[in-house]
C-alpha cells in the first residue's frame, strides 16, 4: 500500500538566530590544493559551489581537522600538504615544503575564540609527523582539547555506503557519535586496539609471558565492555529521537549485535569482565591470536532498521540508505544541543544526492531548527534554490575562493 508523505510547512526565507558556535573566518594554508585562501562567513548556513575537484571538500575537509582525530577522509599528516611546486626565492635557492595549517575565529555565546593545528614541521627520517594545536594562540597538549570549543559532523559521498560496507566502517561511525560527548570514547578504543595487537604478536612468540598475556587480557576485559556500555549508552539516548519521524526523513531502530552485548544482559559489568577473561584464557589455550577469532567489540554489528517496512538498511534502496544516515545525523546533533548546550557544526558534502526535491527542502528546514552553522557543497546552485535567499554561498574554482 502506497503511503502519502506530506509536505511540511516551511518557510526558509527567514533568517534565524544561531546560538550554537559559528566560524566567524577560515583560513587554509598549504592545504590540499590550497596555497593559501581565506573566507568570512557571517550567516548559519554556508553553501561552497564548484565543479569536481575544484576545492569544495577539501575545504570541509580542513574544518574536520579542527576536532580531535584524522578528519572526514581519515588521511595522514603528511597527505594534507599541498603538492610541492619548486619555488626559486630571492636567493635562487629551493625553498623547502611548507606544512599545512588550518585555523578558525569561532563566536559562541558573544565570546570569539581562535583555534588553530597544522602539522608541526616536516618528520624525521623513520618519525611519524607531528600535529601542532594552538587555542587562542597557545600550544596545548591534547587534541581532544578541542572538544571544549568545537563540535564538528559529518556525512560525505563515501559514508553513503556506511550500511553496506565491512562492519569496522559502521562501528568507526558508531565511535564517531560517541566521541562528541565522551571525549576519553577514542583513548579507550585506540588502547583496546593496541592491547589486540600485543596479545597477536605476544601468542605468536616464540616464547609466552604468561604473566604480560594475563595483563594484556585483563586490560581487554576491562576496555572491550567500556567501550561496549559507552556504545549502548548512547543508543539509548539517541532511540527516542531517531525512533520518531522527522520531517520527510523516517524514523529508524538502531541496536548493537555481538557476543559481549549479549553477555551485557542481565549482568553486572564486573561479571561480564570475569567471562570476557575466561573467554580468552580458553582461546588462548587453544592457540587463536587473530582478532577474528575471540570476541569484543572489535567484532560488534551496529545495525538499523527501517522502522516503516523493519527492513535491515543494507537492503534499502540507495536513496532510503541516504534517508536514514540524514535521519541518525540529525538526531545525534539534536542529543547534542539538548544535553551539552549547542549541536556540532555540521559539515554535508554534496547533501542533495540521492535525496528528491521534496526531501531536500524538508531537509533545510530541519537543519536551521539546529541553531548550528551548516556548511553544504554542490555542483549546481539549483539544489539550494531553496536556502540561497538566507545562506552565503562560495564559488570555488581550483583551490580559489572567487
Amino acid at each position: 500500500m502506497a503511503v502519502e508523505l506530506s509536505q511540511p510547512e516551511v518557510d526558509l526565507n527567514v533568517t534565524r538566530q544561531v546560538d550554537g558556535p559559528l566560524i566567524r573566518k577560515l583560513t587554509v594554508s598549504n592545504f590540499r590544493n590550497y596555497s593559501t585562501a581565506s573566507l568570512e562567513p557571517s550567516k548559519q548556513m554556508v553553501v561552497l559551489l564548484g565543479n569536481n575537484g575544484a576545492g569544495k571538500t577539501n575545504l570541509l575537509e580542513a574544518i574536520s581537522m579542527l576536532s580531535p582525530g584524522r578528519g572526514l577522509r581519515r588521511a595522514q599528516l603528511t597527505q594534507l600538504n599541498r603538492a610541492k611546486t619548486d619555488v626559486i626565492n630571492k636567493n635562487n635557492t629551493i625553498e623547502a615544503q611548507r606544512q599545512w595549517a588550518v585555523s578558525v575565529r569561532v563566536e559562541s555565546n558573544g565570546f570569539q575564540t581562535t583555534i588553530g593545528t597544522g602539522c608541526a614541521s616536516p618528520p624525521a627520517d623513520g618519525k611519524s609527523a607531528k600535529r601542532l594545536v594552538k587555542i587562542n594562540g597557545d600550544i596545548v597538549k591534547s587534541q581532544t582539547s578541542l572538544n571544549d570549543y568545537l563540535s564538528v559532523s559529518w556525512l560525505t559521498p563515501q559514508m553513503d555506503r556506511l550500511f553496506v560496507e565491512g562492519g569496522s566502517q559502521r562501528r568507526r561511525f558508531l565511535d564517531r557519535l560517541v566521541f562528541a560527548f565522551d571525549a576519553l570514547h577514542s583513548k579507550r578504543v585506540n588502547r583496546y586496539n593496541h592491547a589486540l595487537r600485543e596479545r597477536k604478536k605476544l601468542l605468536q612468540s616464540w616464547t609466552q609471558d604468561t604473566s604480560w598475556l594475563n595483563a594484556i587480557e585483563n586490560s581487554l576485559a576491562e576496555l572491550g565492555v567500556a567501550i561496549a556500555l559507552t556504545r549502548q549508552d548512547l543508543i539509548r539516548r539517541l532511540s527516542p529521537i531517531i525512533g520518531k519521524n522527522m520531517g520527510l526523513f523516517p524514523s529508524a531502530f538502531i541496536y548493537m549485535e555481538g557476543e559481549v552485548e549479549n553477555w551485557l544482559e542481565g549482568n553486572s559489568a564486573l561479571e561480564v569482565e570475569q567471562r570476557f577473561r575466561e573467554e580468552l584464557k580458553k582461546l588462548r589455550a587453544n592457540g587463536f591470536s587473530e582478532s577474528n577469532q575471540i570476541p569484543g567489540p572489535h567484532r560488534s554489528e551496529f545495525k538499523c532498521l527501517h522502522s516503516f517496512n523493519k527492513m535491515e538498511a543494507s537492503l534499502c534502496s540507495t536513496g532510503e540508505q541516504k534517508a536514514l544516515l540524514v535521519s541518525i545525523m540529525l538526531s545525534h546533533a539534536i542529543l547534542r544541543k539538548k544535553e551539552c548546550g549547542s549541536a556540532p557544526i555540521l559539515l554535508l558534502d554534496e547533501i542533495s544526492a540521492h535525496l528528491d526535491g521534496r526531501r531536500r527542502s524538508s531537509l533545510f528546514e530541519l537543519l536551521q531548527d539546529l541553531d548550528s552553522q551548516i556548511w553544504m557543497t554542490g555542483t549546481e546552485s539549483g539544489a539550494f534554490s531553496d536556502i540561497l535567499k538566507i545562506a552565503e554561498a562560495y564559488n570555488i574554482s581550483e583551490g580559489k575562493i572567487v
